[in-house]
């Protein structure tokens, strides 16, 4: 790392004289930021980063926000923190790019930063580098305000390396910060041995959400149904466009980025036989009033929160006799699988809940070769032909949260008061399928909400969107008109 950031100069950028250079060396007003501004969560921040020193004593811990990426030529994606640096830091903006936590081995906290350009000092970043530069991407905190937005001690990003030079044992969340893993000497996304470990505890950390992480988890939730009534809203003129998907997309985007950060993960917007496809973002086909839409979305908070929400609507308005057949199975399915929820409960059990009830539907349906007993056996399985997928995971700044915890403490886990997590069974129904009736084939529905696991069972997240059969219709009638 340089004492100055390289200029990273643009095409169109035009050279600097002498005279400019020195014009704009000067005569700029102060505008600190407030002294009273914090980030959001403040008081929460401190134990996260104290329970994570503590399982790992004497050793020093490395936590990056992550490096920009090159979207096209010399355009980069917008940039969001690793989940990690944003659940120990509270910062989750843009301008966290190569910021890093550091952990010391006496458990002090040290944000290793980018601060503000000096424009009085002689760099020219401030207005010539197109990637840091405050005159095109905006204003970066310098030392003093992120010590007191976050409450941690600062040092300036150049200072990092010298981390590297000792002989105090260090772990770092590997595969984050390219620059960081050089500097470690670890091939980008190779993990040393025990950084499985650490990446571990850092995933294991947001198992069990605190209150406040729920309230930005209800927000993200709130927001996300607003977003779903928009695209109903939009479905007369998404009739009528020939990429009707991405209308709708466009609609909820919109609320996303009206609200929050963004969405938390791509948009699914699937009509007909594209809501067989389980993770469809294509968004590109048209739509047909007979036919069903899935979307799964969820707005991002802020703070970097998300939630995840499927709804299966009939475009029509009203669902066609073998669409509501459908539809009810599954619903029936995620009742029985929201029923399991309970602290103690095994964190598999609502999806074995909700898949016995999808194979005997299917059983009953005639659809099965063997008995919905058999289908369902460890060695069998049959069952999942119409229904690929996991009914559910945990949810917080990550949309599939925690996916680092080890099995023990997660997939082979027992439920706990204040985990968040989602039930969304679904049957997708392929338009190919022969051991189908043609009446079933190209039907996709998938009904996904999200809970919060209480003292004594769950708490829907989600109500506000209606989830059986008939409520949907009237929700869309009212919003129709």
């Amino acid at each position: 790392m340089a004492d100055q950031p390289a200029l990273h100069t643009g095409s169109h950028d035009l050279p600097v004289t002498p005279a400019l250079e020195a014009y704009m060396a000067g005569q700029w007003a102060a505008t600190p930021l407030p002294a009273d501004a914090r980030v959001p969560g403040y008081a929460h921040f401190p134990a996260r980063r104290a329970k994570l020193a503590a399982a790992f004593p004497g050793e020093r811990l490395l936590v990056p926000a992550g490096q920009l990426k090159v979207r096209s030529n010399d355009c980069d994606h917008r940039f969001r923190p690793h989940s990690a640096y944003a659940h120990l830091t509270g910062l989750t903006g843009e301008e966290q790019v190569g910021h890093v936590l550091v952990v010391e081995p006496d458990g002090e906290p040290v944000l290793y930063l980018r601060p503000r350009s000096d424009r009085t000092g002689g760099s020219a970043e401030f207005y010539r580098d197109r990637r840091y530069g405050e005159f095109w991407v905006g204003r970066r905190a310098d030392l003093g305000e992120a010590a007191r937005l976050t409450g941690l001690r600062t040092a300036h990003l150049d200072d990092l390396p010298k981390l590297f030079t000792g002989s105090v044992p260090t772990r770092l969340l590997a595969g984050v910060d390219p620059v960081l893993d050089a500097l470690a000497g670890r091939p980008r996304a190779e993990h040393a041995p025990g950084d499985g470990r650490f990446a571990a505890a850092v995933s294991e950390l947001r198992l069990v959400k605190d209150a406040w992480e729920v309230e930005q988890l209800q927000l993200s939730v709130d927001h996300t149904a607003a977003g779903f009534a928009d695209v109903v809203r939009a479905l007369p003129a998404a009739l009528r466009h020939h990429r009707g998907e991405r209308w709708l997309e466009g609609a909820f985007n919109a609320r996303a980025r009206a609200e929050g950060n963004g969405t938390g993960y791509e948009t699914i917007v699937a009509s007909g036989a594209h809501a067989c496809v389980l993770h469809w973002i294509r968004n590109d086909g048209p739509l047909d009033p007979a036919e069903l839409l899935l979307l799964d979305a969820g707005v991002e908070t802020d703070t970097l929160y998300t939630a995840d929400i499927t709804r299966t609507l009939p475009l029509s308005g009203t669902f066609t006799p073998a669409q509501r057949d459908v539809y009810e199975l599954v619903l029936a399915a995620q009742n029985a699988g929201i029923a399991t929820l309970r602290p103690g409960a095994s964190f598999r059990e609502f999806h074995r809940a909700g898949m016995r009830v999808i194979a005997e539907g299917l059983a009953e349906w005639g659809l099965l070769p063997v008995s919905a007993e058999e289908a369902l056996s460890d060695d069998s399985g049959l069952y999942r032909r119409y229904t690929l997928c996991g009914s559910g995971h945990m949810l917080g700044l990550d949309v599939h949260d925690c996916a680092k915890a080890r099995a023990g403490t997660y997939l082979d886990g027992v439920l706990e008061e204040g985990m968040v997590l989602t039930v969304e069974p679904g049957l997708y129904l392929q338009p190919d399928d022969l051991t189908l009736p043609a009446e079933l084939r190209g039907i996709g529905v998938r009904i996904e909400d999200d809970l919060v696991i209480t003292a004594d069972g769950a708490r829907l997240m989600s109500g506000a969107l209606p989830r059986e059969a008939a409520a949907v219709e009237a929700w869309m009638g009212d919003l129709l008109g």
